[in-house]
């Protein structure tokens, strides 16, 4: 596979994500507000078997993916453009682990559903998340016009 192919399934998984975050940015954090507290229960619970698999490996891999274009990028695309993307990527990683990640589990547990304060905390930040999720794909697909040679 050429360093240049490698690059562009990179961004493809990247808006793939992006594609995952603002779901849960402009749809299901929102809708979660709706639900009665029995109903929460039962849509967390469900959410929760789901991550995994549409989002939780997507992020791993595109997170690989990334580190792995610090040796394996097209000619002519700086390290420290690479390393740039790696931490916006890192960011959203840690703050995630800190913040979102512990919320959410929280928010599962929570008898108050849609009411809890683990949600609104959600609501109220996670615009963050969501631009630099957005920040690193573009930033990747940035990289990869910049990759290829114009006439």
């Amino acid at each position: 596979m050429r360093p240049e192919t490698f690059l562009l399934l990179n961004v493809a998984l990247a808006f793939y994500n992006v594609g995952t975050i603002w779901a849960h940015e402009v749809d299901i954090f929102r809708t979660w507000k709706l639900l009665d507290p029995a109903t929460f229960l039962r849509v967390q619970t469900a959410h929760w078997k789901k991550l995994p698999f549409w989002v939780f490996a997507p992020v791993g891999l595109s997170l690989l993916g990334t580190v792995a274009l610090l040796w394996y990028r097209p000619a002519g695309i700086p390290a420290g453009w690479i390393w740039l993307v790696i931490g916006v990527e890192l960011l959203s990683h840690v703050l995630t682990a800190m913040l979102w990640g512990p919320w959410q589990a929280k928010l599962s547990k929570d008898a108050r559903g849609g009411e809890s304060p683990y949600l609104q905390s959600i609501l109220r930040t996670h615009w963050l998340r969501t631009a630099l999720i957005t920040c690193y794909a573009l930033s990747l697909l940035i990289i990869a016009i910049g990759s290829y040679p114009h006439p």
